[in-house]
């Protein structure tokens, strides 16, 4: 069997990484041409997960770590949440009038399959689920990702225009206490945009018609 396309990353225990791990996950597939479908339902299964984990009551300095691979050959994605936490995770079937609790209801209802198992090194557990996900992306004039996945040297559609973006920044947003990504363009424009709205994005020196794409927010 192939070795299957993958990516690993810890995050910190606040509210905004269920955002960064969604960033994350778009990015990669959009990267490996996973189907839109797999990836809107790899969101949703993914922010169950990684909201379960931060829920668990562990030391505030314990990260949650998170696994995505795509299993080309076998048509599944796997994702895989561990934090540091005691217990096992249970599907719920909670009143009517409670607010929350139907976190693996969800996960159940759209995963192929799921479980958990104890983490062989370290303390704490892992989450997984398998999502069927047998389809790639139809070809298109560039990769839609994450902008807090933009790197520099690529060329990204703004306006109905391509252009490189020579650095990659952050800055801490106005409105929030997120993170805001600053693109410098080879124009000498600069594009703020949050990190995980989405741009089209496809490596410099690919050719391809001016126009015709949907217009990246600026």
């Amino acid at each position: 069997m192939a070795a299957p396309n993958e990516v690993t990353f810890r995050l910190s225990r606040r509210r905004s990484s269920v955002g960064r791990a969604r960033a994350l996950l778009y990015a990669a597939l959009g990267e490996w041409g996973v189907g839109q479908d797999a990836r809107e339902t790899g969101e949703l299964v993914l922010s169950e997960l990684v909201t379960n984990a931060l829920r668990v009551r562990v030391p505030r300095d314990r990260l949650v770590g998170v696994r995505i691979a795509w299993l080309a050959e076998e048509g599944l994605l796997r994702l895989e949440v561990s934090d540091a936490g005691e217990g096992k995770p249970e599907v719920r079937a909670p009143c009517e009038d409670e607010t929350g609790g139907r976190g693996l209801l969800l996960v159940e209802a759209l995963a192929h399959r799921w479980g958990f198992e104890q983490r062989a090194c370290g303390i704490g557990k892992t989450v997984w689920a398998e999502l069927k996900a047998p389809h790639l992306a139809p070809e298109r004039d560039g990769t839609e990702i994450a902008a807090v996945a933009v790197r520099p040297g690529q060329c990204v559609r703004v306006r109905d225009a391509w252009q490189v973006v020579r650095s990659v920044g952050t800055e801490r947003s106005a409105s929030d206490c997120g993170q805001t990504v600053v693109l410098g363009l080879d124009d000498g424009s600069a594009l703020r945009i949050d990190t995980t709205a989405p741009l089209t994005v496809r490596d410099a020196g690919v050719s391809s018609p001016q126009g015709g794409g949907e217009e990246t927010p600026g």
